[in-house]
């Protein structure tokens, strides 16, 4: 590989790299604003649009775009496109390609951390602490369900290893509040209980969510199933973001004085970024993953007075870096293995049914498990708890990058999270349709005001 770069001059090379890194940006982004528009046409996250333009562009598609990883060739067409135009012999353009490949996969890191903190802010307390119990109760169910038969069924039906099934079984436990709040919003039903009830379960859905999922990425790094890691990760993970939520009510005021006092352009998204760098410091000072620490760091800048400015200024980078992320990670994705027409892949879809069928069902069985002294719909509850959208989509981005994931089980995940996006806001429109909405608590005017969210 390197025998190759180093035939050629450094100006040849520099160009080389220019042209890749140039021809990257306008595949990524075009590809995913393309698909983007149909998907927000339809009412559907953007990012599901990102992620299969990865798998169009990618290893499972054109080609156009390989991670190191997929272990596969580039597009003829593309490297004879960079050798005529950057004037090197095409034999040197891979060579060239994947040697600069990790510069474009910590932009994408960058993302995946911007998006997380984002997400932290997000997050309405106030609402978790206005429906307590009930959101509660659903929370915990439609994360113990999911992610318990999910992970035992993938190990004693479909003989997966235990850190893969963990990771699936985690994988299920997100909601997507965006989805289900403007379905809601739409049809009027936001500011009733069964939505209240909804967005505060699926706030603890995601902090849960994301504590699992940081405890198995580190226990996979560190190669120990032993009882006490497991034991002092978990209690690091679940101290670590009580903390966080602390912190947001005593920290943010700190926060807000200090910005007060800043006069230069810059200020708050400077000063966001130093608190979002320490919180990942620590998490990892710990042995959890940096992206619970980017989620931390949301939360504890939730409460401040100034979350919606951080929040515009946190969303060009999110819209920009975690496109990166999501392409990247449709791009090394082998859908191969799902191929319907071959017979060797029917165990990949069966596999993928299961996770479907399991993550439907266990969503939808929580909306029966909390009690209620007024009217509530269980089935609206059950049925606004399923769709796991770009949560579910950055937990398998995790798995992804953290190689802990077959191609089968990748495979598998993303049609579990796609098939539960789409499936969730069609269902709840059927069930909702001529159904006037029950009185209810009214919840936060911030919330009614921006139903879709950010994400």
């Amino acid at each position: 590989m390197y025998s190759l770069l180093a035939e050629l001059s450094a100006h040849d090379l520099e160009v080389a790299e220019t042209l890749i890194g140039v021809i990257r940006f306008l595949l990524i982004f075009l590809a995913a604003r393309a698909l983007a528009e149909v998907l927000v046409r339809l009412s559907l996250p953007t990012i599901v649009g990102e992620l299969l333009a990865g798998v169009v562009i990618g290893a499972s598609g054109f080609h156009l775009l390989i991670p190191p990883s997929a272990g596969t060739e580039l597009n003829q067409g593309l490297v004879n496109v960079i050798s005529s135009l950057a004037s090197i012999p095409p034999e040197a353009v891979p060579d060239v390609y994947f040697e600069s490949f990790p510069s474009l996969q910590a932009v994408a890191t960058l993302g995946l951390y911007a998006l997380l903190f984002l997400t932290g802010l997000e997050s309405e307390l106030e609402e978790l602490v206005a429906v307590g119990a009930q959101a509660f109760t659903v929370a915990m169910a439609g994360v113990i369900l999911p992610f318990a038969f999910g992970t035992l069924g993938l190990m004693f039906i479909f003989q997966v290893d235990l850190i893969p099934a963990v990771f699936a079984g985690a994988s299920m436990t997100a909601t997507s509040i965006g989805i289900t709040a403007s379905v809601f919003g739409e049809l009027g039903y936001l500011k009733t209980r069964e939505g209240q009830i909804v967005i505060g379960a699926a706030v603890l859905d995601d902090i849960l969510g994301i504590v699992i999922l940081a405890v198995v990425v580190a226990l996979a790094a560190g190669g120990s199933l032993e009882i006490a890691p497991i034991v002092k990760l978990v209690a690091a993970a679940v101290v670590f973001v009580i903390a966080a939520i602390a912190l947001s009510r005593t920290a943010a005021p700190g926060f807000d004085w200090l910005l007060d006092r800043l006069k230069a352009p810059g200020a708050v998204v400077v000063a966001s970024f130093v608190i979002l760098v320490l919180c990942c410091f620590v998490a990892t000072a710990i042995g959890l993953e940096a992206a619970l620490g980017a989620f931390a760091a949301g939360l504890i800048l939730s409460s401040s007075k100034n979350n919606h400015a951080i929040q515009q200024s946190v969303l060009p980078l999110v819209s920009l870096f975690a496109t990166i992320f999501f392409v990247l990670v449709g791009a090394g994705m082998d859908l191969s293995v799902i191929n319907p027409l071959d017979p060797t892949s029917r165990s990949a879809l069966v596999v993928a049914g299961f996770l479907l069928v399991v993550a439907i069902i266990g969503k939808i069985a929580a909306g029966w498990v909390f009690s209620s002294d007024k009217p509530t719909n269980r089935l609206v509850v059950g049925l606004g708890m399923m769709p796991r959208g770009e949560v579910g989509l950055i937990f398998l981005g995790l798995g992804t990058s953290a190689k802990l994931l077959t191609p089968s089980l990748e495979a598998a995940i993303l049609l579990m999270v796609i098939g539960t996006t789409f499936l969730a806001p069609v269902l709840l429109r059927i069930v909702l349709k001529d159904k006037p909405p029950n009185d209810g608590n009214k919840i936060s005017d911030d919330v009614a005001a921006d139903p879709v969210g950010l994400l």
